[in-house]
């Protein structure tokens, strides 16, 4: 590969990681801003934190631990730990509704 070819793809990856750090600073401000809206009832604000923190962690998973260029089985490898989290939540949820 030439020099000039290794650059651009170096390129395209700058691009895009430039991209995944404003949409990450953008679900950041987000989250501070969830805290102070106290007409939101507790619930909502603490479910809406906990999703974006999770949408956070798969953008930082996907782009930067580079499970988008992995195979699928290791893509469903990474995924179980998630859905253990998942069902963690489900059973919490299920016990706090007796």
């Amino acid at each position: 590969m030439s020099g000039h070819e290794q650059g651009s793809a170096n390129h395209n990856h700058r691009k895009e990681y430039v991209i995944v750090f404003f949409v990450l600073t953008f679900l950041t401000a987000i989250e501070l801003v969830i805290p102070s809206l106290k007409n939101v009832a507790y619930v909502f604000r603490a479910s809406s934190l906990i999703f974006l923190a999770l949408g956070k962690a798969l953008v930082v998973a996907y782009f930067y631990m580079h499970l988008k260029d992995e195979t699928r089985w290791l893509k469903y490898i990474a995924a179980i730990p998630i859905s253990a989290g998942f069902y963690a939540v489900v059973l919490i949820l299920e016990s706090m509704s007796r």
